[in-house]
């Protein structure tokens, strides 16, 4: 007979050799276990004809066909992904609630002789855990040290923090697990994760952090993109102390398109962001933006929208702030020697924290 659990704490999770989400390519997609891989018992259309059946016709009939669906495709799992794997291997499987569907694929594996554990209460379980960590109160001292790395838009902060996890800073890196560099231009190429995939992967990157050492953390609006901040997370962020770094208009203006030049080769893309900035810059204000934008004319552009539309609302956000703890210049505009220099700076910050 198969094991059940329901401890996930990391140790635990590494324990697998694999995490197996047995749920349909949709719920998979939505969220699911960090490093889980997907084998549906049922694909997303069988689902769909399984529940009709159950609700409309019988829920005989239903049992019968999921049964056989069931059956027809972990023998596929067995015979695809699994068919490399040898006598020892030892996986953690869940379904929706950790019901029929784990139930079958535990089953089989145990048949075979594999050591399967099923995770009691299925992917609830887990999203329990997310909630738990990420929304409930809890005593400060469980929560990350945060430190905020604080910079008007150019200043190059993602590039910074990238820099600093290099040299062993913990960083957490909220924009690259939002995929969105949190501006009115951030989207990236790919789309956003689902907002409970978003806090899956942000509980696994909190997890690996020592909560006796600081974190780097850019400082965020509560949203990035279309994604929302958990509420303790934004609590620890909003009392956290910060470091400014800073940088002269041209080279942020420099830096900026850099960073946007896909956007930039794509007129017709960047011509709609424009159109979409708030209506307080005035019609006739974005009108010029857009002629520019048309006339390849970017850095004019980039230098313009930083000083009107980024640098006033970064001074709004900082002035809800006590003083940065350090005001420091951002090594993204420094080579060599000097860039070395400018990170040791920002750990010195840090080290003064204790």
């Amino acid at each position: 007979m198969f094991r059940s659990t329901t401890a996930l704490e990391p140790n635990d999770r590494a324990a697998y050799d694999a995490i197996i989400d047995v749920r349909s390519p949709a719920e998979f997609a939505e969220d699911h276990i960090p490093g889980a891989i997907n084998l549906p018992v049922l694909d997303d259309a069988q689902r769909a004809e399984i529940g009709t059946l159950y609700v409309q016709t019988s829920k005989f009939l239903a049992r019968r066909k999921g049964a056989a669906l069931a059956a027809r495709n972990i023998a596929e799992h067995l015979e695809g992904p699994l068919s490399d794997r040898g006598g020892g291997f030892k996986p953690l499987v869940y379904c929706w609630r950790g019901g029929q569907r784990s139930g079958a694929m535990a089953t089989v594996m145990d048949q075979v002789g594999w050591p399967v554990t099923r995770l009691e209460g299925g992917y609830q379980t887990w999203r329990r855990r997310v909630l738990s960590r990420l929304y409930e109160p809890a005593p400060s001292s469980e929560d990350l040290r945060c430190v905020l790395l604080d910079g008007p838009t150019g200043a190059g902060k993602t590039a910074v923090l990238a820099l600093l996890a290099e040299r062993g800073v913990q960083v957490l890196d909220l924009e690259g697990l939002a995929r969105h560099r949190g501006s009115l231009f951030g989207g990236l190429d790919e789309a956003q994760p689902a907002q409970r995939l978003f806090e899956s992967r942000l509980l696994q990157a909190m997890e690996a952090m020592d909560p006796a050492r600081p974190v780097m953390v850019e400082s965020e609006s509560s949203r990035i993109g279309a994604r929302t901040l958990p509420p303790r997370l934004w609590a620890a962020m909003k009392a956290a102390p910060r470091i400014e770094i800073t940088a002269s208009v041209e080279d942020r203006t420099g830096f900026s398109l850099d960073a946007y030049a896909a956007l930039a080769a794509d007129p017709a893309t960047l011509d709609d962001v424009l159109a979409r900035l708030p209506l307080r810059h005035g019609r006739a204000r974005i009108a010029h933006w857009r002629e520019l934008a048309a006339g390849g004319e970017l850095s004019a552009l980039v230098g313009e929208l930083l000083q009107t539309h980024y640098d006033p609302a970064y001074r709004r956000a900082a002035s809800r702030f006590a003083e940065p703890m350090a005001r420091l210049a951002s090594p993204m505009f420094a080579t060599g020697a000097e860039r070395q220099a400018r990170l040791a700076d920002i750990e010195a910050a840090l080290d003064a924290l204790g």
